[in-house]
């Protein structure tokens, strides 16, 4: 079984560009991420999720005192460690 790579690898590797994580990054900050987030029309994340294993970020994204900065980046990482899945298209 191959390794599952992360977010984090898919930009490294270019599949993945700046403006798609800053897209992700930002619905994730605005609240308005409900559905999993698509990447590069083949992968998903669901950013709930990707937060919520990142106790940090969880406690920077719901801190009332955080800065805009720091909850950006909080969840930015959160989301660079997250391991997308492929979504399958009939």
């Amino acid at each position: 079984m191959a390794d599952i790579p992360t977010v984090s690898d898919l930009f490294r590797a270019k599949v993945i560009g700046e403006e798609e994580i800053d897209a992700a990054v930002t619905a994730c900050v605005a609240g308005t991420a409900k559905e999993p987030f698509v990447f590069a029309d083949v992968y998903e994340v669901d950013l709930a999720s990707a937060v919520a294993a990142i106790p940090r970020a969880h406690e920077r994204l719901h801190d009332p005192e955080a800065s805009e900065f720091l909850k950006r980046i909080a969840i930015r990482t959160a989301i660079m460690l997250a391991r997308p899945e492929k979504r399958w298209i009939a």
